[in-house]
């Protein structure tokens, strides 16, 4: 969930901290007098302290009234925050672990939500591809701010077929199969001209071939074993934390402290 603790809201009382020894120019001169480095540090926390999260008003969610599986709320809020103009929104990020447990992340497309699970496509031969086939599991986030919410997904990951895999890419668009062709993904680059030139000449392969085989573009299928749906409240008081675990094929609901 996201850590909204240490922000004001707007007509909030300061924080305690430097601003208490007097007014802003004595607490500059204050940061300045310790040095540069120091002084570049009390502005970056000065920053964070001024920043705002949630500044208007936030959608309302009943629990109670949410269905027996999390698939269908997944759906309607990603839904709901596209309406709100958030942008992106299958966008997400993905967690991966190597086989000694270091943890990595980054954010990616979702590719499509069913039955299965949360679909998403990478390189078999990239960091992530690599991760997944030392430890198949994942977590996955999705993070609306325009409505306060959050959905965390966490299970298993299995790799689709070539068949399946090579539909999916050919579903999407010339770019994203430009993309694929230019292929090295995570490997060390030599130059930014090198990449340039990759990339024209996948530019036109895909616009020349848009079928064109990318034999190690793969689907993965996250099958949940958890999902945690996650209302803020504008107000700091009473975020809502709905969790979904599954249990021998069924789901159990519960709600969580925020």
């Amino acid at each position: 969930m996201p850590d909204h603790t240490d922000h004001r809201t707007a007509g909030s009382t300061p924080e305690p901290g430097i601003e208490a020894a007097g007014t802003e120019a004595e607490a500059a001169d204050l940061a300045g007098a310790a040095g540069p480095a120091d002084a570049e540090a009390h502005a970056f926390r000065e920053v964070l302290r001024g920043l705002r999260v949630w500044p208007g008003e936030l959608p309302s969610f009943a629990p109670e009234q949410a269905p027996a599986e999390p698939l269908p709320l997944f759906r309607q809020w990603l839904r709901e925050a596209a309406e709100a103009g958030v942008p992106e929104p299958h966008t997400m990020s993905l967690a991966t672990a190597d086989a000694a447990g270091d943890p990595s992340v980054r954010i990616v497309m979702l590719h499509d939500a069913d039955e299965r699970g949360w679909h998403f496509g990478t390189h078999r031969g990239s960091r992530k591809g690599r991760e997944l086939a030392a430890r198949p599991r994942a977590a996955l986030v999705f993070y609306w701010a325009a409505v306060g919410r959050q959905v965390r997904v966490r299970g298993t990951v299995t790799a689709a077929g070539p068949e399946e895999s090579a539909a999916d890419l050919h579903h999407r668009s010339t770019g994203a199969l430009a993309a694929a062709l230019v292929s090295h993904q995570s490997e060390v680059l030599g130059s930014a001209a090198e990449l340039a030139r990759a990339a024209d000449a996948a530019w036109e392969r895909a616009r020349r071939e848009p079928d064109a085989p990318v034999p190690s573009w793969t689907l993965y299928v996250l099958r949940a074993e958890e999902v945690e749906f996650f209302q803020g409240d504008p107000h700091r008081r009473q975020h809502v934390r709905l969790n979904y675990r599954r249990t021998e094929g069924d789901w159990e609901r519960e709600l969580l402290w925020p």
